[in-house]
């Protein structure tokens, strides 16, 4: 039987925070609640990785982040505790920025198709002639691709060229010609520009990161050279479960869950899978679920007040001059990303085509099947189809390219059959890649261009549901119980945009948008803004986390303007628009005016958005699932975006907060969190010590003039209570007469350790949400 969790604590290893520093921690996790300890990846990363998903080693655990000793001692003790060990794994890709420090990788470019792990890496051999092209180039090292490359040399045998060094094939550097031009024209790589990665990579990789290469874990002797530690893990009864990353990427994700499940004799394992509204996992998955982010849409959503999205909306397409609908806006963005950096894997589906067809890809033939194969991607109305499931979505998306673009039916006719074909090589190709163009094109592109409410710009939402109606809310938690009562569920992550409790207060702007309005309104005022809806983005950003540091604000100003890339990207920044942005985080900081405005607007959300926090981190502990206490998240969680989600966590402040945690209601920004420490601890015991008392779902009722601000529901046995709409709440004079349902019995109050009244002013008179349980049972 299939050892579950009570719940997970998710903990970033790194040299900084080594497993021997996480098994140190236990003790404070076990007296939080905790039920397992959730590790990120652990194998040998990229030397200086902080997030370790680029493994260059996947036979053994990364030295820099303690080794297998330390993970034996964690291990110990964690079991020593009663708790579990779950560890993030990365079946996907492979890190190859520096080739020396990833034997496949460097014997791959030394020996080329003659490799013994050339089969290991998805490379398409003939796009590149025989030869694995490289973007490492500068554009001053080669501007012509027939000029000679600038800066490299022969170095120790290898060849270099800064500071990168690669393999040189045997035999191809004899001393009588030691030129490095023709060293290099001899090896089984070419080194080519930068900018040719997204028109001509010829190997798969993660997204549009050249230095993650995938890896062909379809293959049984790759998955097993690949899984070889963590075959060993589970054959030493070193770790409980695994939570796999980014399963879209692979050829086959349900046979490789199979190969998974006979591999940990059917460990607990979920998966990192972004599901669109509506949309269900693979029944035949072999998985306990998602890691939640489903759950982190409704939760969010159920708290905002659906009033709020008609000014808004209008504010938003105001400031932008003109806002498209949600569903054009990310067609548009991934039509970009499938054109411009990710391409190269738009060709290479096409030469699928090409040879399934038994056709000469010539330009006349080549334009109009990749424009046709642009346009699915861009229509694909969720990440990826897992033929014969999902069929439904390639002809929704071809039926929109059918509608949209007449011009290109007939290369329609002709790739269509080939993609809903399940075994055939073009249709696999593209369910690997359609993921990719969703999360470059949404996750990182329109999630920076769309500012009504950002707190629903999230991984795994629809910024377009803007709420959630309660009685919406218990269906799908009803249906998650049936479905996946043993699915993980979370409120932040490492891949979060924004961290829980800064999502929180930005959703009481949906309370109040007429005040965010004037406000917004004095800000550009204060402080001109090259462009205002970009504007918008910031300076609920800004509000929803402060008070925080200058830089990490310049951080977040950077990565978000580039991402949206509408006035600047990465790869060709507008020095002048960026220095603006910078200019209008710095007057945050620098001008009183500004200063006063930010700091006035966050104090007005603080208690309102606190009151959010403690009801979505009650929510997300007490639905059906396996909660997921993301690191330092017991207390206010106030990060942006990665890196910033990645900061050090300040653990001893928290092991001092845990003795005086108290059920005191949260006030001002300043708060310490120790209300918020007091929830999360009470129901991750309750959920350990009681798990009898999660065993089924149920909505409860409330009745007076305050009703629809209260959500509760029994889990059999422990009951939550939540409030909804604070500033509403307070507006109408509270709660009045309203009253919660409850069933029958005599209850307790866990959180405040008194009996139970069912009138809500009393139950909820110290904290804005209620844990409750049967004294008689």
């Amino acid at each position: 039987m299939t050892r579950v969790p009570s719940s997970t604590y998710r903990l970033q290893v790194r040299a900084s925070f080594d497993l021997d520093a996480a098994r140190e921690l236990l003790a404070y996790l076990d007296d939080l609640g905790v039920g397992w300890v959730y590790l990120s990846p652990l194998l040998e990363a990229h030397p200086g990785s902080d997030h370790g998903y680029d493994v260059v080693d996947p036979t053994r655990v990364d030295p820099a982040r303690g080794g297998p000793d330390a993970l034996a001692r964690l291990s110990a003790e964690a079991h020593r505790r009663g708790m579990g060990v779950l560890v993030d794994v990365v079946p996907n890709h492979v890190g190859v920025e520096s080739p020396a420090t990833n034997g496949w990788w460097w014997d791959v470019l030394k020996h080329g198709r003659d490799s013994r792990f050339a089969r290991f890496f998805d490379i398409d051999w003939a796009a590149g002639q025989g030869k694995v092209l490289l973007p490492v180039l500068g554009d001053d090292d080669q501007p012509d691709p027939t000029a000679p490359i600038a800066n490299l040399r022969l170095v120790d045998g290898m060849l270099g060229y800064h500071d990168h060094r690669f393999p040189l094939a045997p035999g191809t550097a004899d001393a009588g010609d030691e030129d490095p031009q023709h060293v290099h024209e001899r090896q089984h790589y070419r080194l080519v520009s930068w900018r040719a990665a997204d028109d001509d990579l010829d190997y798969r990789r993660f997204f549009a990161v050249n230095t993650l290469a995938g890896v062909r874990v379809e293959d049984r002797d790759v998955f097993e050279a690949s899984h070889v530690e963590i075959a060993r893990w589970f054959r030493e009864r070193l770790v409980d479960g695994l939570r796999v990353d980014h399963p879209d990427g692979l050829r086959h994700p349900a046979a490789y869950l199979d190969d998974l499940a006979d591999l940990t004799g059917s460990a607990w394992v979920v998966v990192e899978k972004i599901l669109e509204p509506g949309e269900e996992l693979p029944a035949r998955w072999n998985t306990a679920g998602t890691t939640g982010y489903e759950v982190l849409a409704m939760v969010d959503r159920v708290l905002v007040d659906p009033d709020g999205e008609a000014p808004l909306s209008a504010l938003d397409d105001r400031l932008r001059g003109g806002v498209p609908p949600w569903s054009t806006l990310v067609r548009d963005n991934k039509r970009h990303v499938a054109d411009t950096i990710l391409h190269a894997e738009v060709r290479r589906i096409a030469r699928e085509i090409a040879v399934e067809l038994e056709t000469v890809p010539d330009a006349a033939w080549r334009q109009p099947v990749e424009a046709v194969l642009v346009e699915l991607l861009a229509a694909f109305p969720v990440y990826r189809s897992y033929l014969p499931e999902g069929r439904d979505h390639l002809d929704a998306a071809a039926a929109a390219v059918r509608a949209d673009r007449p011009d290109l039916a007939d290369a329609l006719d002709r790739v269509l059959p080939l993609l809903a074909d399940r075994v055939r090589a073009p249709s696999l190709r593209f369910q690997q890649t359609s993921g990719m163009i969703m999360a470059k094109g949404v996750e990182d592109r329109a999630f920076y261009r769309w500012s009504r409410l950002t707190s629903l710009n999230e991984v795994g939402a629809d910024p377009a549901q803007f709420a959630l109606a309660a009685d919406a809310f218990h269906a799908a938690m009803a249906r998650r119980q049936s479905s996946a009562p043993h699915a993980m569920t979370t409120s932040s992550t490492h891949d979060t945009k924004r961290g829980e409790d800064v999502r929180a207060r930005i959703s009481v702007i949906a309370e109040d948008p007429e005040w965010w309005s004037a406000t917004l309104e004095a800000l550009l005022a204060a402080a001109p803004a090259p462009d205002p809806g970009f504007a918008n983005l910031l300076w609920q950003a800004a509000v929803g986390a402060w008070p925080l540091e200058r830089e990490r604000l310049h951080g977040y100003a950077e990565k978000a303007m580039r991402e949206a890339g509408d006035r600047t990207t990465w790869t060709a920044p507008d020095t002048s628009y960026e220095k603006a942005v910078h200019a209008l985080v710095d007057a945050a900081y620098d001008d009183p005016a500004v200063a006063a405005l930010v700091e006035d607007a966050a104090t007005r959300l603080a208690d309102p958005g606190w009151s959010n926090a403690l009801s979505a981190k009650l929510l997300t502990l007490t639905v059906p699932g396996v909660p997921d206490v993301y690191q330092g998240s017991e207390l206010w969680e106030q990060s942006l975006v990665d890196p910033d989600n990645r900061r050090p966590v300040d653990f001893a402040l928290r092991r001092h907060l845990l003795a005086e945690a108290a059920p005191v209601r949260p006030s001002g920004l300043e708060d310490d969190g120790r209300a918020k420490l007091h929830v999360v601890r009470t129901t991750l015991r309750l959920r350990r010590d009681r798990p009898d008392l999660f065993s089924r779902y149920e909505p409860l009722t409330a009745t007076g003039a305050a009703a629809h601000h209260l959500l509760a529901f029994d889990r059999g046995g422990a009951i939550a209570v939540a409030t909804r709409l604070p500033l509403g709440l307070e507006r109408a004079g509270g709660w009045r007469d309203t009253r919660l349902e409850l069933p029958p019995g005599e209850w307790r109050e866990l959180l405040t350790d008194r009996p139970v009244s069912p009138e809500a002013g009393v139950l909820l008179r110290d904290l804005p949400v209620a844990l409750l349980v049967r004294e008689d049972r």
